[in-house]
């Protein structure tokens, strides 16, 4: 602690030191609300499932969720300790929901079974996934086994089972993707879209940009570093991304899923993307620090896959308005379920393989527009 001289002769620095910086603080822009109409008739008494519950976006649907009065609410992820806290958390708040949590994998097609046919869900919301960027460039089959084939069981099972709504995750990295993890997120949307022309489920996606605060996000990244002193390390001086807190994005998710008619995948508008530098500068001052002064900000080259900027919109796709000012439709664009079931068989011989390239090929032939990074291959 300073000293009491200190303070009286420097307590404006001293106290920024102590201020606990919010991730609001850091956004370009007013917190989106969230209009409740409509959510209470698609929540309420109902069976709500959602996968990687115990992920940053996963968790946060369900703090939402309860809100709304769910029947059940079932919590199914692969890791255990951060499901259990939630678990913790949410009987604390809520010492009446009924909850079950459930431990299990989207890549398994039986356990989804056995948990379909226990829960008979009204509505599934599909957060599960692999989402760093450059952990899967160097490991495409389990951004493939993860992402593509535990998003197709879990919609066959929707499909199979009589679920009412399908909400499936995605993201801007989807759109003219450069990595595989943005590549496999696109194969996602076409299955949901393909799903929706053959099942009476209404199938949807929502897709929106970087999330402050989530797990393996920029904020905990820049903080730990301010918290031992620097440099702060980012890819590329000019990159810039599209932002929403966690609780924004979970909250509009919701809202999505209350306007779906099925095969819509939902964009978030995210307001002006935000050069990473600026962040990092930002966050260094509310730190009470001053940039590149007593606190390095260090350039360190775009990683593997990395794109200087996101986009939210295919050129073809167009988007049209939604009762919320924040939520447009992107008109659907896929819907061959045939043709991509074959593509789905020979991708999963190729991952067989484990070769890193044909994997990549398979994956790019799917989508169309993938450009694959052949440097990092």
């Amino acid at each position: 602690m300073p000293s009491v001289d200190q303070i009286l002769k420097d307590g404006g620095e001293i106290l920024k030191k102590f201020k606990k910086i919010q991730i609001e603080d850091l956004l370009e822009r007013e917190p989106v609300e969230l209009d409740n109409k409509g959510l209470l008739e698609v929540i309420q008494d109902k069976t709500i499932l959602v996968s990687g519950g115990g992920g940053s976006i996963g968790s946060e649907l369900c703090r939402q969720i309860v809100k709304f009065s769910p029947g059940k609410l079932v919590i199914l992820d692969n890791y255990e300790n951060t499901t259990y806290e939630l678990q913790n958390e949410l009987l604390r708040a809520y010492p009446d929901l009924d909850l079950d949590i459930v431990i299990g994998s989207v890549r398994g097609k039986p356990r989804l079974d056995a948990v379909f046919k226990v829960y008979k869900p009204a509505m599934v919301f599909h957060a599960a996934a692999h989402k760093h960027v450059p952990l899967m460039e160097f490991s495409p089959s389990e951004a493939v086994k993860n992402n593509v084939f535990g998003t197709y069981n879990i919609a066959r099972c929707a499909d199979e089972f009589g679920v009412k709504k399908f909400v499936m995750i995605s993201t801007d990295k989807a759109v003219n993707p450069t990595n595989v993890m943005g590549a496999t997120k696109r194969i996602c949307e076409m299955i949901v879209q393909s799903m929706q022309e053959v099942s009476t489920t209404e199938f949807v996606a929502v897709r929106f940009g970087n999330v402050l605060g989530s797990n393996g996000s920029v904020i905990p990244l820049f903080k730990k570093q301010i918290e031992e002193g620097g440099p702060v390390t980012l890819t590329h001086k000019d990159i810039t991304r599209y932002f929403m807190t966690i609780p924004e994005a979970a909250q509009l998710v919701l809202q999505s899923a209350s306007y779906a008619k099925g095969g819509e995948i939902f964009v978030l508008d995210m307001g002006k993307p935000v050069r990473i530098y600026d962040l990092a500068e930002k966050l260094i001052k509310l730190s009470g620090y001053t940039p590149n002064v007593d606190m390095e900000i260090k350039t360190t080259g775009l990683r593997p896959g990395e794109k200087l900027y996101e986009e939210l919109l295919m050129d073809e796709e167009g988007l049209t308005k939604t009762a919320h000012s924040k939520i447009f439709i992107g008109k659907p664009i896929f819907c061959d379920i045939v043709s991509l079931t074959k593509q789905l068989e020979h991708l999963r011989e190729v991952t067989e393989t484990m070769d890193k390239v044909k994997i990549k090929e398979a994956v790019a032939e799917i989508t169309g527009t993938y450009i694959i990074d052949m440097v990092h291959c």
